[in-house]
């Protein structure tokens, strides 16, 4: 088993890993607020991070210095201790960083090109390298000047998720002893209007699985984990990865790649669809993934399995969504959660004649025992489908 023995967290939904559980299960209600913060002619709901994130210019280098890297170093500040820890005892050469971003700095480039525009020179503070893929991975091993594997993978909403399923494998391989995990992806006006001319996003909170899904609120955020083989309360046991090919940003309408995904995490996790408590779907609130995603769930389980969205606690935080998602997944793994309360599934209750029905979870739902094992989904542009299992591992 690979465990997941720690935790940073931080997005719309809270700051740390016990204001998300809070969040969820004591308060829920939509962590996404309208404004034009990203879009100048228009407010928009999204999830955004509005705490002030640290300073991190004394301690990386001008091309690591994106609010994106602050973001992963907020979320990090709260696992230091752990990550110390490991590093420790395995060393810094056997430690690896396996994380997903879509957007890396491209706020700061978006900034640093307006300044050019105003005065023919890009501010002091730029460099373009800190827009680029890697410069996430590349400051959190430079900040904790690890020399192990060190990658970022990029492939739109199952970044993060994927690469939780690549740490494990750096694990099973002996390529690594621990390995930090996770993503990050922040918001800008690039993306919010790459989204706009997809026609893709709601003007109101979304509402996925509902007759009157119109689209997705984007949003931002990280959480990042140390994986290990050392025991936790929390463990990955499965995961599935396909690919569609089907359409550049639409997905496969019957949801044979996704519902693949699923049947391969469950076979790694040696693990019955109906010994699922429950399935955090990718659950956009468009039209076509919300289609797609019910077929490929309800072929697999049916309306034997609670399965909700989170996306209206935190918006679709893009290549950070998987690993938001999963640490759902943790949090409600850890104690104190012995009734099983579960992720709400927050929308207008519409029920869209055209889907099939799946098994919601409405708020104040609970197992009345522990949770023993969820999955999550993330499916992305260009039909990169993920699926996580996670098991908890005590009793």
């Amino acid at each position: 088993m690979f465990y997941l023995n720690a935790l940073g967290i931080l997005c719309s939904a809270g700051s740390t890993g016990e204001e998300v559980a809070s969040h969820l299960w004591d308060h829920p209600q939509s962590g996404v607020i309208k404004t034009s913060r990203y879009s100048p002619d228009r407010a928009l709901p999204l999830g955004v991070v509005s705490q002030t994130l640290p300073l991190i210019d004394h301690i990386a280098p001008r091309q690591d210095q994106s609010r994106n890297n602050q973001l992963a170093f907020a979320a990090l500040t709260q696992i230091q201790d752990q990550v110390d820890e490991v590093i420790r005892r395995y060393g810094a050469s056997r430690i690896g960083v396996v994380v997903g971003s879509s957007t890396s700095g491209i706020s700061d480039g978006e900034r640093a090109i307006l300044e050019r525009t105003k005065t023919s020179r890009f501010p002091a503070s730029y460099h373009y390298e800190q827009q680029e893929l890697a410069s996430l991975s590349s400051f959190i091993s430079d900040l904790f000047k690890t020399s192990g594997i060190a990658v970022t993978h990029s492939c739109a909403c199952a970044s993060s998720a994927k690469a939780i399923a690549a740490a494990a494998r750096c694990l099973k391989m002996n390529v690594c002893d621990a390995v930090i995990t996770g993503g990050v992806d922040t918001l800008s006006e690039f993306v919010v209007a790459g989204f706009r001319s997809l026609d893709s996003v709601s003007d109101e909170r979304c509402n996925p699985l509902s007759a009157n899904r119109n689209g997705i609120n984007l949003g931002e955020g990280a959480a990042l984990f140390i994986m290990s083989r050392e025991p936790a309360a929390v463990a990955l046991t499965g995961w599935g990865e396909t690919s569609d090919g089907h359409h550049i940003s639409a997905p496969a309408p019957e949801g044979v790649g996704a519902y693949t995904a699923m049947q391969h995490a469950l076979a790694r996790a040696h693990t019955n669809p109906q010994d699922l408590d429950y399935i955090n779907l990718h659950g956009t609130a468009t039209p076509q993934n919300d289609a797609m995603e019910s077929k490929a769930v309800d072929r697999l389980v049916g309306r034997h399995v609670y399965v909700s969205s989170t996306k209206p606690f935190t918006g679709h935080t893009l290549g950070a969504a998987g690993a938001i998602e999963a640490a759902f997944c943790w949090l409600m793994m850890q104690d104190p959660n012995e009734e099983g309360r579960l992720p709400p599934h927050l929308w207008d209750r519409v029920v869209d004649p055209l889907l099939p029905p799946l098994k919601i979870v409405e708020p104040g739902t609970a197992l009345s025992r522990p949770i023993r094992r969820a999955m999550s989904n993330s499916f992305a542009f260009g039909g990169a489908n993920v699926s996580l299992v996670f098991e908890r591992t005590s009793p």
